[in-house]
């Protein structure tokens, strides 16, 4: 299916219904996570069965035609995807994001145009970060008027952005850029427009096939309307940056989740018993008391990780959309970071401790079980941990409230 061709998708209506697409999504996905993980690439197919759940469009306003559901539900729906393959659960991180700012920065217009391919089953794609800078996020990238057709042309793109998640599969991109005036916009190219290239360049150890790539703008003309104001989504208190992570934190809960499960299965059905412990009178590896210890303490982590990334769920769905006060924006911002923080500790753990519990067999390159870890680790770089401890311990201590950024 080509970037512009939409597919035939159901309009999920409650998160009931999203909740059992996406488990149904996570079991169609499962079997082919190990191939697609050594393939890396975009994955197509992959990307192309969840356009057509209907899926991406849970987050659509009711007003628009959309489910419009509960951060708890988008969480979920996210946790059950990535813990069957994580790279397929962060293909629409993005997506999630701009139908978000949409929500919030779009005019009537704008939303209903967008919306209405989002529920058809056309999915947004990024181009927010940049390099050679000391900030990811700084803004090389123009928009003029004109370009090669001169000062009365169409406003125009040019550019180059990286970790372009999503995109080479997407219908739109949205781009983010500095206008003629100075300020931050982002305007929305058409995936397969004029002036537009998406590489599959990515090639990092892990999430192997988000094909979060290279895009290069050459003149790229925006499409007609569809430019919005991102540089105000910032200006005043928001919760647009808890919502966005409130997603990554759920991919780290599910590789944790799967990393768990591929753990236990292994212990029970390949690994045997240490031969101390077969000396002791352990028949399974399942038996020995080490072992049960040990995967105790990683049940128990991954379910304080789940408990956390619902807990966040509820603070958002308990906030407004646009919260009134930089003090109302840190209570959901706060939640998330303590998901995000502990969520990619306990994936990296249990991915890692997966070796420790099964034994040198899991190590055997067929099982691919080293995705688990090369995934959390990848993803859990996405931005530093570190700082989301030191934002909620100066709340704790010190009633501060979080920057007002996008990463937190």
């Amino acid at each position: 299916m080509s970037a512009t061709e939409a597919p035939t998708v159901p309009v999920l209506r409650s998160d009931d219904e999203a909740v059992a697409a996406a488990a149904a999504l996570a079991d169609a996905l499962r079997p082919g996570a190990i191939d697609r993980d050594r393939a890396g690439g975009a994955p197509r197919e992959a990307l192309a069965a969840l356009d057509r759940t209907g899926l991406i469009g849970i987050t659509v306003p009711r007003e628009h035609g959309g489910a419009e559901v509960s951060h708890v539900t988008l969480a979920e729906v996210i946790r059950l995807i990535a813990a069957a393959d994580p790279a397929i659960a962060q293909g629409p991180q993005g997506h999630f994001l701009f139908v978000d700012v949409l929500r919030q920065l779009g005019t009537a217009d704008q939303q209903a145009r967008v919306f209405a391919d989002v529920l058809a089953g056309r999915r947004l794609g990024n181009a927010l970060a940049e390099r050679g800078t000391k900030h990811a996020m700084a803004l090389g990238t123009t928009l003029t008027r004109g370009g090669a057709a001169g000062d009365d042309g169409p406003p125009v793109l040019n550019g180059t952005k990286y970790y372009c998640t999503g995109a080479a599969t997407s219908h739109r991109i949205a781009v983010s850029a500095v206008d003629e005036a100075g300020d931050v916009v982002v305007a929305f190219v058409l995936r397969d427009g004029p002036g537009v290239r998406v590489e599959e360049d990515w090639n990092a150890m892990g999430q192997r096939a988000t094909a979060s790539g290279t895009t290069t703008l050459e003149d790229a003309p925006i499409e007609d309307g569809l430019l919005l104001p991102y540089g105000t989504a910032y200006a005043g208190p928001q919760l647009l940056g808890a919502r966005a992570q409130l997603v990554h934190a759920a991919i780290e809960v599910g590789i944790a989740g799967g990393a768990f499960a591929d753990t236990v299965t292994f212990v029970r059905e390949k690994s045997r018993p240490y031969f101390e412990a077969a000396g002791a009178g352990y028949e399974r590896a399942s038996d020995d008391p080490h072992v049960l210890h040990r995967t105790g303490e990683l049940s128990a982590r991954l379910h304080a990780a789940e408990g956390l990334l619902e807990r966040a769920g509820r603070v958002l769905d308990g906030l407004p959309h646009v919260p009134a006060t930089r003090e109302q924006a840190a209570e959901g911002s706060l939640a998330v970071a303590e998901a995000k923080a502990f969520g990619s500790e306990a994936a990296v753990a249990i991915a890692n401790e997966l070796f420790a519990l099964t034994g040198a067999s899991a190590t055997d390159d067929k099982y691919d079980l080293h995705r688990h870890w090369r995934n959390a680790r990848t993803h859990s770089v996405h931005d530093p941990i570190r700082w989301k401890y030191h934002h909620v311990g100066a709340g704790v201590l010190n009633d501060a409230v979080p920057p007002n950024h996008g990463q937190i």
